[in-house]
């Protein structure tokens, strides 16, 4: 039977109820923003943690600011090549902004499921603060669940019924080739019609269909799928959590 993708189980977030400090570092204001010297850039100042109310206004903005699309993650077994979407402008744009920001430089993956996903983002000992919010989802029928996709986690429908992504929890599909019986069931249950070339992906390459229409996909691995795999082989425990942590530091690069 094959898995369906939980919300995401950043550990913080499991951990809630104990308090933990999942949003704990201070922020600057806009005033504050504008009293930086001219020597100091955007990506220099302090992350400003954004709220469900001005996320989208926000990301639209940096979005077109910063038209980034290509990041690398490093980890201990090497780097990791993703290419970011622009027709997923919103989800690009916050990948970027926490990039730049060295967010994403105090988290670590933190979940594996061999044959499923790796998911990254997070960590119990994070000291910067995005905010409280979500992305709006970005479906699109052009970008699936392949293997090498990247996508954003979210919590499950009854608390989150529009499918909002995570402010920062994102995963890389590890799943392997489906049967033409299995790809057709996924196509009538969320009403999909893969092209030739989708079907003969998940056919030959292989991915998790059944996460289609359900997560946003806003990008994909180009160089350094051989990491992922590895990152895919750690020991895990009953929790899918590494025994021994992957941490994970990212930055934008060009073209």
């Amino acid at each position: 039977m094959r898995k369906t993708f939980q919300p995401p189980l950043c550990r913080t977030l499991l951990l809630a109820a104990c308090l933990l400090p999942l949003f704990s570092c201070s922020n600057s204001s806009e005033e504050a923003k504008g009293e930086q010297t001219e020597t100091t850039t955007e990506d220099e100042q302090a992350l400003e943690p954004l709220t469900n109310e001005n996320a989208v206004a926000k990301l639209e903005a940096y979005g077109q600011r910063h038209p980034d699309s290509l990041a690398v993650i490093s980890t201990r077994h090497g780097d990791i090549k993703v290419r970011l979407y622009k027709d997923t402008p919103l989800h690009r744009a916050n990948f970027v902004r926490l990039t730049k920001a060295g967010f994403y430089n105090q988290g670590e993956f933190y979940r594996v499921v061999k044959g499923f996903a790796v998911q990254g983002g997070d960590s119990d000992e994070r000291q910067m603060s995005q905010g409280s919010y979500k992305v709006p989802q970005e479906f699109s029928p052009s970008h699936i669940h392949k293997r090498g996709a990247l996508a954003m986690a979210r919590y499950g429908d009854e608390r989150n019924p529009d499918k909002e992504s995570s402010s920062h929890n994102f995963y890389i599909v590890t799943g392997e080739p489906v049967t033409k019986e299995e790809l057709l069931a996924f196509e009538q249950k969320h009403g999909i019609d893969y092209t030739p070339a989708q079907e003969a992906t998940y056919l030959k390459v292989g991915g998790e269909p059944g996460l289609d229409t359900e997560y946003t996909v806003f990008g994909e691995v180009v160089e350094g799928m051989d990491v992922v795999e590895q990152i895919e082989q750690e020991p895990v425990d009953a929790s899918d959590w590494p025994r021994q942590i992957v941490p994970h530091t990212i930055k934008v690069v060009n073209e």
